[in-house]
């Protein structure tokens, strides 16, 4: 037992924390908000990029019933974001950070969120790497320049400069930032399934490492711990096994033009409030999830 109850502490001591709630009164069951930062900062992707957003935001939730889902929010969602008007949602990070993300995403939704992790770009492929590589799927041929993903359809074994790649392509993707979406989504439920395998559990070796790569590719918000990261970790593979949901909300335009910031993508004003209910109660159904004519 002396193990793992030594790695547990090891790896707490050193979880990069970051102001990011906002103190609410808690809503029902216990809400994350994972956010993905295309910050250029860490050195992963030598563009000439310059600032940072958040390229993927994701709400997982676990109901008071148990249902578990995984929802993502679209990074040009058309929000209001306090003290700054009407814009894209992933813009509410760039002027505020953290905090300023987390009290929009609480606006829009009505869930207060209880705990808050980001990791960069180059997480996804340390993460990756660290757990032996992941199993990935496409259906379709892929040569896009820009995130240099070069793919042959089918599913695949890769390392983590491929799964980096499979999460950021968009260009070449028919559904845009909707299959992107689902990408990222299916990138870290590989690793938490790797993760979660016994073999993992036994190597006191690929633990360590699995750790020491998580741990310097996250930060977490002011009050979670290791422990919240292990919550993290089981409610994502219940949200992806059979019994639970994934998705986005409900869209009626994905090229809605207000001026002044481009296309964003326009929730539905009647459906999209009830989503939100549904989702914090624990009843939410495939049919809610679904795009039209999929």
């Amino acid at each position: 037992m002396a193990w793992p109850i030594g790695l547990l502490i090891w790896a707490n001591g050193r979880l990069q924390h970051v102001e990011a709630l906002s103190g609410r009164s808690t809503t029902d069951g216990t809400t994350f908000l994972l956010a993905g930062s295309d910050s250029r900062d860490d050195g992963e992707i030598p563009d000439g990029t310059t600032g940072q957003r958040t390229d993927s935001i994701l709400i997982l939730h676990r109901a008071p019933n148990g249902q578990t889902s995984l929802i993502s929010l679209p990074r040009d969602t058309y929000v209001a974001i306090t003290g700054h008007g009407h814009h894209k949602l992933n813009a509410a990070y760039a002027i505020g950070g953290a905090p300023l993300l987390v009290d929009t995403v609480e606006n829009l939704t009505g869930l207060t969120v209880d705990h808050y992790v980001e990791v960069g770009m180059g997480g996804v492929r340390q993460i990756a790497d660290a757990v032996g590589g992941v199993h990935l799927c496409l259906d379709y041929d892929v040569n896009d320049p820009k995130s240099e993903l070069v793919w042959t359809a089918g599913c695949h074994d890769v390392d983590g400069a491929t799964a980096l790649a499979f999460s950021r392509m968009r260009y070449q993707d028919p559904r845009g930032d909707m299959g992107r979406q689902e990408r990222q989504r299916q990138v870290i439920g590989a690793i938490v399934k790797k993760t979660a395998r016994p073999s993992f559990f036994l190597n006191p070796v690929a633990q360590s490492s699995a750790v020491r790569s998580g741990i310097s590719a996250l930060r977490v918000d002011e009050e979670a711990s290791i422990v919240t990261l292990g919550r993290l970790a089981w409610y994502f593979k219940a949200a992806t096994a059979s019994s639970g949901i994934t998705g986005h909300p409900p869209i009626s335009n994905y090229a809605y033009r207000p001026g002044g910031i481009g296309a964003a993508v326009l929730l539905d004003e009647t459906r999209a409030p009830e989503f939100f209910t549904k989702l914090q109660a624990g009843t939410l159904t495939p049919a809610d999830v679904a795009e039209p004519g999929r």
